[in-house]
């Protein structure tokens, strides 16, 4: 028997179809909402139903809330899946689908309010035992002598973050005392003005770190487990390019400390369906720096590993249901590398809307391909200019890389600019092909 009869997907794009498949499999019928740009997505057409929720900016579709759940009352949808972006990570937004008798399937709306303001969510992770950044441990106030002190004391180079931040935004990097207090100031207006928020706080800024990241998964009955780790390290602008799982170079003691910290955190703050951990790793330490309480972008590569579909875990999750497997039944298998493919160019990385002419998917053992382009398709200017993933797997990390390195020289996709040329530079990387690249490295590669 299904968990839910009939779901809404309140996304577009590439997730809005994955959770539509994962909906199909289980017996779930499903509800499409869309922009009127995007009234021809594919999940549109194959949703058993759709509704029209708005014009093309996002604050009067996507991110209607009135909009949504007059959608869900009209349909009869019983719950609804956000993806990711727009309102997967809203309280506000999953305390109102409660309010209104419907399911939110992800997080319960306290816990997403805690792990979303960064101060208040690296206080809970230090309470429950999770390493983090050195740094202020809490807001910055405007004692400019408290502040100097602080970043004396944590040692220079330090970090000013904007403590509702996010997607690489609401950073600023200070190498020097005296640009310390005016970097503070620039940060809070950026928090003010982007954010909403003027809440700023202070970390050490590690000069040589990765990004790894945990995949947990937990239910309403105490139970969680992790799923391994991903090296999310090849970023630019502090936006993810490609993601790899398993992180080379972490041995399974170090994945077994790490994510049984991870899963008791889960445990003491009630945690409910997906998330992730994500940390700086730099000379065999792990340091807290976020929670992502929603499905990854890239949570592909930990299927591939583990064969779990983790769009179905959390389906059954916020149905109540209880975890099907224990911690022991969890193997990570092979290694599996994804690429995000935007349209965008691929130098100045400058988004490229236009109308797909022609593509073709490549094959082949170990490939998948998560897009919802297709001939004729028209990539919108109004959204973020990413039109699809593509995830290679293979027994060893070297066998992924060069499937995927066959794959992209596979792909055709014409009538854009993509990045695909930047991938297929990386692939034949050294650097990248060595594995455990810093978070640093992609940026500097592409300095003129």
């Amino acid at each position: 028997m299904a968990p839910f009869k009939k779901v809404l997907i309140a996304n577009r794009g590439e997730i809005a179809l994955r959770i539509l498949r994962a909906c199909h499999a289980m017996g779930i019928r499903t509800v499409a909402v869309h922009s009127t740009v995007d009234r021809n997505l594919k999940h549109v057409g194959m949703a058993d139903e759709s509704v029209c929720i708005g014009p093309p900016p996002a604050n009067q579709s996507y991110l209607n809330v009135p909009a949504i759940v007059a959608a869900m009352e009209v349909t009869d949808a019983e719950a609804v899946h956000p993806g990711y972006g727009f309102l997967a990570e809203n309280a506000d937004f999953a305390e109102r689908i409660e309010e209104s008798g419907f399911t939110f399937i992800g997080p319960r709306a306290e816990t997403i309010r805690l792990m979303g303001d960064k101060v208040s969510a690296i206080n809970a992770m230090r309470q429950a035992g999770v390493p983090c950044v050195p740094g202020s441990n809490g807001p910055l106030d405007d004692d400019d002598r408290r502040s100097r002190k602080l970043a004396d004391e944590i040692g220079y180079p330090v970090l000013i973050k904007a403590a509702a931040g996010g997607g690489g935004r609401g950073m600023r990097v200070v190498e020097r005392p005296e640009d310390l207090i005016k970097s503070i100031s620039l940060t809070r207006q950026e928090a003010r003005s982007g954010f909403g928020d003027p809440t700023v706080y202070m970390e050490k800024f590690l000069t040589n770190p990765r990004h790894v990241e945990i995949q947990v998964l937990a239910d309403s009955h105490g139970n969680a487990v992790h799923l391994g780790e991903r090296d999310c390290s090849m970023q630019r602008r502090h936006q993810k390019v490609i993601e790899e799982a398993p992180a080379p170079g972490i041995t399974p003691d170090e994945r077994a400390h790490i994510g049984k910290i991870c899963t008791d955190a889960c445990k003491r703050i009630g945690y409910l369906g997906a998330g992730t951990f994500e940390f700086l790793y730099e000379d065999g330490e792990f340091y807290f720096i976020e929670m992502n309480t929603r499905i990854q972008v890239e949570h592909p590569v930990t299927e591939c590993v583990t064969g779990l579909d983790l769009i179905r875990a959390q389906i059954l999750a916020a149905a109540g249901e209880k975890l099907p497997f224990t911690q022991e039944d969890v193997k990570i298998q092979g290694h599996a590398v994804e690429c995000r493919i935007n349209a965008e160019d691929p130098v100045k990385f400058i988004p490229q809307p236009g109308t797909i002419e022609a593509f073709h998917a490549p094959g082949g053992p170990g490939i998948r391909v998560d897009s919802h382009i297709y001939d004729g398709y028209k990539v919108p200017p109004n959204y973020d200019s990413m039109i699809g993933k593509l995830i290679a797997y293979g027994e060893t990390r070297g066998a992924a890389i060069e499937r995927m390195r066959v794959a992209l020289d596979e792909i055709v996709l014409k009538g854009v600019v993509t990045n695909i040329p930047l991938h297929q530079r990386l692939m034949r990387d050294s650097g990248f092909r060595q594995g455990g690249t810093n978070i640093h490295y992609l940026e500097k590669l592409l300095k003129p």
